[in-house]
């Protein structure tokens, strides 16, 4: 059963949310997250990113950054640019890019359902983007990053969905990649009674993006309760907040790795490493796959699209994720990377870019 609540929202003032809204603080670079928040001192990024606050030799994981995040935070609420909802609610978040909208629940997730495997994960993390988000957290005080979670279509949700998706949004602003976005509150105790009773009936929720802040959420929420002992939990530091999307719903963007070296092995004999297991054809022109199963490669100059075989697929719904699929059958078999989390030889590259 998972425990989906709502929670006590701190959100910009309403007229100001287009400028406060902003990518999550994982898709730039050092170089580009400056460059980006200096374009609006009112971004969340300044927040999210406090180290571009501080000259370009700042060491990131300082405690003076993570305490000016902290400061900025409590600047922007004591200036009501940022204000706090009186009672605790769900919002709608919805998203259209290209013509194609998908909308989720906003809520606050159980640490303790992370822990009992109700929250289903597939990613490893890294242990040194968890150590940033857990003192970025603990230092704020507050879960600035949404974790994004799938679940499987529920008419009860749908239906207050499309109630409340027909009065007027909150907020309805396109940001500069051309993606608009809408958002509602919950208002309605009755609707809210729905939400979380329909969530409460399911057995499972996936993580389908936000590991490393699940997992920073997480650490930080065991870490308070060992300082404050037996019988601390329940609390608001026992939840995480997310964005729960139906799978009907859900696009899912690449999320490319990006592998410095081949082990030792030429090109040729790493690939045909890879034809023991499974189909690798090369392809004209750059592969962007389109059903399970597939992956698209590019080495040596040339693409390749890979193609895992239906009857060797795991019946386990991690284990059968293609992100599952890679890193048994490639990284770690034949390349040796055995531990994404801190191997220096591969790297991510978000699907967006």
């Amino acid at each position: 059963m998972a425990d989906i609540r709502p929670f006590l929202c701190i959100h910009p003032v309403r007229e100001l949310a287009s400028r406060v809204a902003a990518l999550p603080y994982d898709v730039f670079s050092r170089e580009e997250a400056r460059e980006e928040a200096a374009k609006d001192p009112l971004s969340f990024l300044n927040i999210d990113r406090p180290e571009t606050q501080f000259p370009p030799e700042q060491d990131v994981y300082a405690p003076e950054v993570y305490e000016k995040a902290a400061s900025m935070l409590r600047d922007r609420i004591r200036d009501g640019i940022f204000v706090k909802d009186e009672e605790p609610c769900y919002y709608l978040y919805e998203l259209t890019m290209n013509g194609r909208a998908q909308t989720g629940i906003v809520a606050c997730a159980a640490v303790d359902d992370y822990l009992g495997g109700v929250i289903r994960r597939h990613e490893n993390t890294r242990e040194e983007k968890e150590q940033d988000r857990i003192r970025h957290v603990d230092t704020c005080g507050a879960q600035t990053g949404p974790i994004f979670l799938a679940y499987r279509d529920d008419a009860r949700i749908d239906a207050v969905t499309s109630a409340v998706k027909t009065g007027e949004a909150w907020a309805d602003f396109e940001s500069g990649d051309g993606i608009r976005h809408r958002v509602w509150r919950i208002d309605d105790s009755r609707d809210a009674a729905v939400i979380r009773e329909a969530f409460a009936g399911m057995d499972s929720l996936y993580i389908a993006d936000g590991h490393h802040r699940a997992a920073s959420a997480v650490k930080t929420a065991l870490a308070r309760r060992e300082r404050l002992g037996a019988g601390h939990t329940g609390a608001e530091r026992d939840y995480f907040l997310s964005v729960l999307f139906p799978d009907k719903d859900l696009l899912i963007m690449a999320y490319n790795r990006y592998v410095k070296d081949l082990c030792g092995m030429t090109p040729e004999t790493f690939l045909a490493k890879v034809r023991e297991r499974m189909k690798a054809e090369p392809s004209p022109v750059p592969v962007e796959p389109s059903a399970k199963g597939t992956f698209g490669m590019y080495l040596d100059h040339q693409w390749y699209t890979l193609t895992f075989p239906e009857e060797r697929r795991s019946s386990d719904p991690v284990d059968s994720l293609d992100v599952s699929v890679l890193q048994n059958e490639v990284l770690a078999p034949v390349l040796g990377i055995g531990d994404p989390r801190t191997d220096e030889r591969i790297a991510f590259i978000g699907g967006i870019r």
